[in-house]
């Protein structure tokens, strides 16, 4: 199935697509990174390992079940965006108790590697696992483990706006029902 299903006629909107939105690019980037991050800097079995990535599968996944669902339900997408943003919160928890529990510090937003990390972001037109892979997988765990917060803070601000706009697209366009009444309504004036 193609991630974008396209309805040019009644009253299911175009949906899907969520390979374009940056917050899906960016939770791919902390998927990918926390897997390479656990499997580095824990043993096999250490339950964070799990909690760590179920969290951020859980923060790319539900964007992805979100934006599938949001044809016929605006509210599922939003409350699916919004728990996208709530598990990447979670690891961002994950990843500050690492550096709180191995005594090194977490950097604050005018440090200059976070400043790089953002400038990357900007900067790169569809920023991918590459452009910060000599940070992700860098030998200093300090690095990683705040270049991953870093990454986890765009996401989460990159969802919160994409939150703010769904809201705004619910009080304009209405839900599933209102276009369902709409379409029957202007039917209905077409016949004699």
């Amino acid at each position: 199935m193609s991630d974008q299903n396209k309805n040019t006629e009644g009253f299911i909107p175009q949906h899907g697509g969520y390979r374009n939105l940056f917050s899906y690019q960016k939770a791919e980037i902390i998927y990918d990174g926390t897997v390479y991050f656990t499997n580095r800097f824990f043993h096999k079995y250490d339950r964070t390992v799990g909690q760590m990535v179920q969290a951020a599968r859980s923060g790319k996944q539900n964007i992805v079940e979100g934006s599938m669902a949001s044809g016929t339900s605006k509210e599922m997408e939003i409350k699916l965006t919004n728990v996208a943003q709530a598990s990447l919160e979670e690891l961002l928890i994950d990843y500050e108790d690492f550096l709180r529990t191995q005594k090194l510090p977490i950097w604050g937003k005018d440090h200059r590697l976070v400043a790089r990390v953002r400038e990357l972001n900007k900067s790169t037109p569809t920023p991918t696992y590459e452009t910060f892979q000599k940070a992700i997988e860098h030998e200093s765990p300090e690095i990683v483990a705040n270049s991953m917060i870093t990454l986890i803070k765009i996401c989460t601000y990159l969802l919160n706006q994409q939150i703010k706009q769904l809201e705004i697209a619910f009080v304009k366009e209405g839900g599933l029902r209102e276009r369902m009444t709409r379409t029957r309504i202007e039917e209905r004036k077409k016949k004699p």
